[in-house]
């Protein structure tokens, strides 16, 4: 199995643990999209990234890169919105800064 495959499996797995909490809230379709979209994209740019920093803080960095521009339209109105996006960013990027790591073997 490629890297590359492995790196997108590890994107739509978080993407799926991304959606769960959402669905019990009854998001729109819309934004339960946008999230799984969110991480298996994060997923195929961690692949093709060569920022020679660890894996774990170089997940961070492009978890919260990508996210910004959906964060500025979720906290536009209610910043307070923002908290449950970042503390499930943060964990669900830090996992996958892990589990890259592995494959990378470092």
């Amino acid at each position: 199995m490629s890297k590359l495959f492995k790196y997108i499996i590890i994107g739509v797995s978080l993407g799926l643990i991304d959606v769960i909490p959402m669905f019990i809230m009854k998001l729109t379709w819309d934004a339960n999209i946008s999230a799984f979209s969110m991480w298996v994209i994060i997923s195929f740019i961690l692949y093709y990234n060569n920022l020679k920093l660890n894996q774990i803080v170089k997940s961070i960095i492009v978890s919260f890169l990508v996210l910004l521009p959906n964060a500025i339209l979720i906290g536009w109105n209610n910043p307070i919105n923002l908290f449950p996006v970042i503390i499930m960013t943060l964990l669900l990027s830090t996992i996958m800064g892990f589990f890259t790591g592995r494959i990378n073997g470092k």
